[in-house]
Protein backbone atom coordinates (compact mmCIF):
# COMPACT_ATOMS: atom_id res chain seq x y z
CA UNK A 1 0.00 0.00 0.00
CA UNK A 2 1.57 3.31 -0.85
CA UNK A 3 1.21 6.38 1.99
CA UNK A 4 1.13 9.37 -1.11
CA UNK A 5 -1.93 8.27 -2.93
CA UNK A 6 -0.48 6.74 -6.15
CA UNK A 7 -1.96 3.51 -7.33
CA UNK A 8 -0.09 0.88 -6.24
CA UNK A 9 1.90 -1.35 -8.71
CA UNK A 10 4.02 -4.05 -8.63
CA UNK A 11 7.83 -3.83 -7.77
CA UNK A 12 8.94 -5.55 -10.98
CA UNK A 13 6.34 -2.44 -12.66
CA UNK A 14 7.86 -0.30 -11.10
CA UNK A 15 11.71 -0.79 -11.75
CA UNK A 16 10.76 -1.43 -15.05
CA UNK A 17 9.23 1.79 -16.06
CA UNK A 18 11.36 3.89 -13.65
CA UNK A 19 14.58 2.82 -13.93
CA UNK A 20 14.44 1.10 -17.31
CA UNK A 21 16.30 4.19 -18.80
CA UNK A 22 19.27 4.94 -15.96
CA UNK A 23 22.25 4.15 -17.17
CA UNK A 24 26.13 4.10 -14.89
CA UNK A 25 26.15 8.17 -14.84
CA UNK A 26 22.48 8.34 -13.63
CA UNK A 27 23.43 5.90 -10.85
CA UNK A 28 26.26 7.81 -9.75
CA UNK A 29 24.60 11.38 -9.75
CA UNK A 30 21.58 9.93 -7.30
CA UNK A 31 24.66 8.06 -5.13
CA UNK A 32 26.48 11.74 -5.27
CA UNK A 33 22.87 13.26 -4.00
CA UNK A 34 21.97 10.43 -2.04
CA UNK A 35 25.02 11.06 0.30
CA UNK A 36 25.37 15.29 0.16
CA UNK A 37 23.19 17.11 -1.35
CA UNK A 38 24.73 20.48 -0.96
CA UNK A 39 26.52 19.58 -3.80
CA UNK A 40 26.55 22.06 -6.40
CA UNK A 41 25.74 21.10 -10.06
CA UNK A 42 29.65 22.15 -10.68
CA UNK A 43 31.33 19.89 -8.61
CA UNK A 44 28.42 16.80 -9.68
CA UNK A 45 29.42 17.30 -13.41
CA UNK A 46 33.56 17.15 -12.29
CA UNK A 47 32.95 14.03 -10.48
CA UNK A 48 31.14 12.17 -13.22
CA UNK A 49 32.56 13.44 -15.86
CA UNK A 50 29.84 15.55 -18.18
CA UNK A 51 29.89 19.34 -19.01
CA UNK A 52 28.05 21.14 -16.37
CA UNK A 53 25.06 21.64 -18.83
CA UNK A 54 24.40 18.70 -19.57
CA UNK A 55 24.77 17.38 -15.60
CA UNK A 56 22.26 19.57 -15.02
CA UNK A 57 19.89 18.58 -17.83
CA UNK A 58 20.32 15.10 -16.22
CA UNK A 59 19.71 16.34 -12.48
CA UNK A 60 16.54 17.41 -13.98
CA UNK A 61 15.24 14.68 -15.70
CA UNK A 62 15.75 12.80 -12.78
CA UNK A 63 13.83 14.77 -10.40
CA UNK A 64 11.00 15.02 -13.04
CA UNK A 65 10.97 11.18 -13.33
CA UNK A 66 10.48 11.11 -9.47
CA UNK A 67 13.90 9.28 -8.92
CA UNK A 68 15.26 11.87 -6.75
CA UNK A 69 11.88 12.60 -4.42
CA UNK A 70 13.27 15.54 -3.23
CA UNK A 71 16.21 16.88 -0.75
CA UNK A 72 16.49 17.56 2.89
CA UNK A 73 18.31 18.66 5.44
CA UNK A 74 18.85 16.44 8.96
CA UNK A 75 17.95 18.57 11.92
CA UNK A 76 19.51 17.46 15.60
CA UNK A 77 16.26 16.41 17.46
CA UNK A 78 17.62 17.85 20.61
CA UNK A 79 17.91 21.21 18.80
CA UNK A 80 13.94 20.67 18.18
CA UNK A 81 13.26 19.77 22.07
CA UNK A 82 12.81 15.98 21.60
CA UNK A 83 14.13 14.48 24.01
CA UNK A 84 12.58 11.15 23.51
CA UNK A 85 11.87 9.02 20.49
CA UNK A 86 9.87 5.30 20.62
CA UNK A 87 8.46 2.98 18.30
CA UNK A 88 4.44 2.05 18.31
CA UNK A 89 3.64 -1.27 17.57
CA UNK A 90 -0.23 -1.44 16.39
CA UNK A 91 -2.49 -4.26 15.72
CA UNK A 92 -6.16 -3.42 14.33
CA UNK A 93 -9.36 -4.73 15.73
CA UNK A 94 -10.11 -5.35 11.74
CA UNK A 95 -7.40 -5.24 8.64
CA UNK A 96 -9.65 -3.55 6.62
CA UNK A 97 -9.43 -1.03 4.39
CA UNK A 98 -11.11 1.24 5.98
CA UNK A 99 -9.58 0.97 9.27
CA UNK A 100 -6.36 0.92 7.75
CA UNK A 101 -6.83 4.18 5.90
CA UNK A 102 -8.81 6.03 8.93
CA UNK A 103 -5.73 4.96 11.17
CA UNK A 104 -3.17 5.42 8.83
CA UNK A 105 -4.75 9.23 8.26
CA UNK A 106 -4.84 9.69 11.81
CA UNK A 107 -1.29 9.09 12.46
CA UNK A 108 0.15 11.06 9.79
CA UNK A 109 -1.98 13.75 11.34
CA UNK A 110 -0.07 13.51 14.13
CA UNK A 111 2.89 16.09 15.34
CA UNK A 112 5.04 13.66 16.72
CA UNK A 113 4.68 11.12 14.44
CA UNK A 114 7.85 11.24 12.51
CA UNK A 115 7.61 7.81 10.14
CA UNK A 116 4.98 5.26 9.46
CA UNK A 117 5.08 1.87 8.01
CA UNK A 118 2.69 -0.54 7.07
CA UNK A 119 3.57 -4.18 7.65
CA UNK A 120 2.60 -7.84 8.18
CA UNK A 121 3.28 -9.90 10.88
CA UNK A 122 1.66 -9.99 14.16
CA UNK A 123 1.52 -5.93 14.09
CA UNK A 124 -0.20 -4.10 11.66
CA UNK A 125 1.48 -0.52 11.80
CA UNK A 126 4.92 0.95 13.36
CA UNK A 127 5.02 4.24 14.27
CA UNK A 128 8.13 6.39 14.98
CA UNK A 129 7.20 8.94 17.34
CA UNK A 130 9.34 12.04 18.18
CA UNK A 131 8.34 13.75 22.03
CA UNK A 132 9.78 15.49 24.63
CA UNK A 133 9.95 13.44 27.51
CA UNK A 134 8.39 10.78 29.15
CA UNK A 135 5.15 12.00 30.29
CA UNK A 136 4.39 14.05 26.42
CA UNK A 137 5.06 9.61 25.26
CA UNK A 138 2.72 8.79 27.78
CA UNK A 139 -0.22 11.37 27.08
CA UNK A 140 0.36 11.38 22.81
CA UNK A 141 -0.14 7.03 23.55
CA UNK A 142 -3.21 7.38 25.92
CA UNK A 143 -4.75 9.58 23.86
CA UNK A 144 -4.25 9.42 20.49
CA UNK A 145 -3.88 6.12 20.20
CA UNK A 146 -5.48 3.77 23.04
CA UNK A 147 -8.77 6.06 22.30
CA UNK A 148 -8.78 4.59 18.63
CA UNK A 149 -11.82 1.91 17.69
CA UNK A 150 -9.63 0.95 14.78
CA UNK A 151 -6.48 0.43 17.53
CA UNK A 152 -7.04 -3.17 19.34
CA UNK A 153 -3.26 -3.66 21.04
CA UNK A 154 -0.50 -1.42 21.46
CA UNK A 155 3.36 -1.94 22.02
CA UNK A 156 5.33 0.65 23.11
CA UNK A 157 9.03 0.79 22.43
CA UNK A 158 11.84 3.33 23.06
CA UNK A 159 14.68 3.81 20.94
CA UNK A 160 18.11 4.37 22.30
CA UNK A 161 19.41 5.04 19.30
CA UNK A 162 18.90 5.23 15.40
CA UNK A 163 21.26 5.13 12.90
CA UNK A 164 20.13 5.06 8.83
CA UNK A 165 22.52 5.27 5.91
CA UNK A 166 22.26 7.42 3.45
CA UNK A 167 22.13 5.26 0.62
CA UNK A 168 19.64 2.85 -0.75
CA UNK A 169 20.94 0.11 -2.58
CA UNK A 170 21.29 -0.48 -6.49
CA UNK A 171 19.43 -3.67 -7.28
CA UNK A 172 18.67 -3.17 -11.21
CA UNK A 173 21.78 -2.71 -13.87
CA UNK A 174 22.51 0.25 -15.30
CA UNK A 175 21.52 1.08 -19.23
CA UNK A 176 23.97 0.16 -21.61
CA UNK A 177 24.80 3.35 -23.36
CA UNK A 178 28.14 4.94 -25.02
CA UNK A 179 27.80 7.82 -23.03
CA UNK A 180 27.75 6.10 -20.14
CA UNK A 181 31.19 5.26 -18.99
CA UNK A 182 32.09 7.16 -15.82
CA UNK A 183 36.04 8.40 -14.99
CA UNK A 184 38.27 5.59 -13.65
CA UNK A 185 38.97 7.03 -10.47
CA UNK A 186 35.18 8.33 -9.97
CA UNK A 187 34.74 6.11 -6.41
CA UNK A 188 38.26 8.02 -5.75
CA UNK A 189 36.78 11.52 -6.02
CA UNK A 190 33.41 10.76 -4.65
CA UNK A 191 33.95 10.60 -1.51
CA UNK A 192 32.08 12.55 1.22
CA UNK A 193 32.74 14.24 4.20
CA UNK A 194 32.54 12.95 7.69
CA UNK A 195 29.63 16.30 8.60
CA UNK A 196 26.88 16.17 5.54
CA UNK A 197 23.77 16.54 6.63
CA UNK A 198 22.07 17.25 3.50
CA UNK A 199 20.72 14.44 1.66
CA UNK A 200 18.89 13.22 -1.54
CA UNK A 201 15.62 11.18 -0.71
CA UNK A 202 15.31 8.51 -3.86
CA UNK A 203 12.57 6.77 -5.25
CA UNK A 204 13.22 2.80 -3.56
Amino acid sequence: MTFGGEAPQSNTLRLMAENASLDRIDFEIVRLLQNDARLSNKEIAARVGLAPSTCLGRVRRLTEERVLRGFHAEAEPRALGIGLQALLFVRLARHSRRQVEAFRAHALSLRETVALYHVGGRHDFLVHLAVRDADHLRDIALEGFTTRREVAHLETHLLFERISKPELPQWVAPASRARASLPRDVTRRSGVGRGARARARVEP
